[in-house]
C-alpha cells in the first residue's frame, strides 16, 4: 500500500476525495498532506443536499490535524463551489472539518477531551497554538450542546454565586438540583440574573410557572428575583447558610472579647467547626470554653451554635416551636451578634422552616463551586467572564458533547 493510500484510509475519505500528494518535513518537524477530488466527481448541496452537484470552481483550505508522531500535521485541500440548480453557488462542505473552523473534526475532539481537565493556555503550549484560536472551539461546542438541552422537566433549581477574581466579576449559577447540573451560569448576582434565567428556560423549552422550589442565600436580590420572575416557586434558604450565620455570630463575638481573652486568638476555625469533625486540642478548647458561660460571652455563643445544630435534627412536627424557642433564646443572651442573628432568621422564617418540606439545600451548588474554583485556580483566572461561564459549562453542565464534535 503507497503512503498516500495508507493516509486516506486513516483519514476516512471516501470518492471524490483522495490524498494527492504527502511531505514530510523533518527540518520544520511537519507532514503536509493535500486532499483533492476525483475529475467529474460530484458533491450534494451544502445547503439543500441536492445530490449530484458538478463542481464550478475551487478554493485552497488549510487545517490542522492530529500531530504524526512527533510532527506537526497540516490537511490542505482544493474545496470545490457547486452550482445547485435551487440554492445557486454553494461551497461544499468537507467530511474532515466542520464550516469555519481551521481544525479538523479529530483535532476539535482533542482539544474537547483535553479542556475539563487542564487550563487552555497550557493545553495550546502542548499543541501548539494559540489559546485564543482553541476557546473559539471550546465556545462553539459548548453553545451548540446548551442550544440543544431540553429543560421541559426542570422543576427544582438552586441559586449561587462564584467570582472569577476574588472579591470581583461575580457570576449567578441556576442548578437543576434533580440531574444536577448546571442549567445557566450569567454575569452579575443581582435580581436581574432571575430574568435572565427565566428567559433562558423558556428557550429551551422550560416553564418558569412551573418552578416549585427554588433554594438560594438570604440574598435580597434572589428573593426579588424570584418573587418577580419564578412566580410560583417557595424558596427555600440553603441551611448551610443559615448555619454559617450562627457560626459567623459566634466568630463576630469572639473577635470583639480578644483583647479581654487572649486564649480566644487564633481559635476561629475551632469554634466554627462541628465537635465530631474537631482535633482532640479543639475539643479540649472547647470543653473549658463551655465551663465559662457565665463569665463569657463568647462560650454563650458558642453554646447557642451547638444547641441550634439540632435545628436541622428536628421532625417536621417539631421545628417550628425549636426554632420560635432558640430565637428567644438567643434574643435574651445579651449578645449583639447573637441577637442579629435571631433577627435575619426570623425575617426569613418560612424560608428557613421551608427545608422541612423541600429537603432541598445549595450543597450541590457548593460542590459545584469548588470544581469551578479549583479549575479557575489550575488556569489562574480567566480573561473573560465568557471564558468562566463557558467552564462552567464545560465542567457541570452534564452537555451532551459526543453527540456534537464530531458532525
Amino acid at each position: 500500500m503507497e503512503s498516500k493510500d495508507l493516509f486516506a484510509l486513516a483519514l476516512g475519505l471516501s470518492k471524490p476525495w483522495f490524498v494527492s500528494r504527502n511531505e514530510l518535513d523533518t527540518k520544520e518537524r511537519r507532514l503536509e498532506i493535500s486532499i483533492d477530488f476525483e475529475r467529474g466527481g460530484t458533491f450534494p448541496c451544502s445547503e439543500c443536499g441536492a445530490v449530484g452537484c458538478k463542481a464550478y470552481d475551487t478554493e485552497e483550505r488549510r487545517w490542522r490535524h492530529l500531530n504524526f508522531f512527533q510532527y506537526e500535521t497540516i490537511l490542505s485541500a482544493r474545496i470545490p463551489r457547486v452550482d445547485c440548480g435551487r440554492c445557486g453557488k454553494r461551497l461544499v462542505k468537507v467530511p474532515w472539518a466542520r464550516e469555519g473552523s481551521g481544525f479538523t473534526l479529530l483535532f476539535e475532539a482533542l482539544i474537547m477531551a483535553m479542556a475539563p481537565h487542564m487550563p487552555v493556555a497550557a493545553m495550546g503550549r502542548i499543541v501548539g497554538e494559540h489559546d485564543t484560536r482553541l476557546w473559539r472551539v471550546i465556545h462553539h461546542y459548548v453553545d451548540t450542546a446548551r442550544a440543544e438541552r431540553d429543560d421541559r422537566q426542570v422543576r427544582r433549581v438552586g441559586i449561587d454565586e462564584t467570582s472569577n477574581r476574588r472579591g470581583h466579576d461575580y457570576i449567578s449559577l441556576f442548578v437543576d438540583v434533580e440531574v444536577p447540573r448546571v442549567l445557566f451560569a450569567t454575569e452579575g448576582r443581582d435580581a436581574s440574573t432571575v430574568e435572565r434565567f427565566r428567559e433562558d428556560l423558556i428557550l429551551h423549552g422550560g416553564d418558569p410557572d412551573a418552578i416549585e422550589e427554588a433554594c438560594a442565600d438570604m440574598s435580597g436580590a434572589f428573593i426579588k428575583g424570584i418573587g418577580q420572575f419564578l412566580p410560583n416557586a417557595a424558596i427555600t434558604f440553603d441551611k448551610f447558610h443559615v448555619t454559617r450565620i450562627v457560626g459567623d455570630a459566634v466568630d463576630k463575638t469572639r473577635r470583639a472579647e480578644r483583647s479581654q481573652y487572649p486564649e480566644l486568638k487564633g481559635q476561629r476555625y475551632a469554634l466554627l467547626r462541628n465537635p465530631e469533625t474537631m482535633s482532640d486540642h479543639q475539643l479540649q478548647f472547647a470543653s473549658e470554653l463551655l465551663l465559662r458561660k457565665t463569665s463569657m460571652k463568647t462560650a454563650r455563643a458558642f453554646h447557642l451554635k451547638l444547641v441550634f445544630q439540632d435545628f436541622y435534627r428536628q421532625p417536621k412536627s417539631l421545628a417550628q416551636a425549636f426554632l420560635e424557642k432558640w430565637c428567644r433564646w438567643a434574643s435574651r443572651s445579651r449578645i449583639p451578634a447573637m441577637i442579629d442573628a435571631a433577627r435575619t432568621i426570623r425575617r426569613h422564617w418560612d424560608g428557613v422552616l421551608r427545608w422541612f418540606t423541600s429537603r432541598i439545600t445549595n450543597g450541590l451548588l457548593e460542590g459545584i463551586n469548588s470544581l469551578v474554583q479549583a479549575a479557575k485556580a489550575r488556569a489562574r483566572g480567566y480573561r473573560t467572564n465568557r471564558n468562566l461561564i463557558t467552564m462552567v459549562y464545560l465542567i457541570a453542565g452534564k452537555l451532551e458533547l459526543n453527540a456534537t464534535h464530531l458532525r
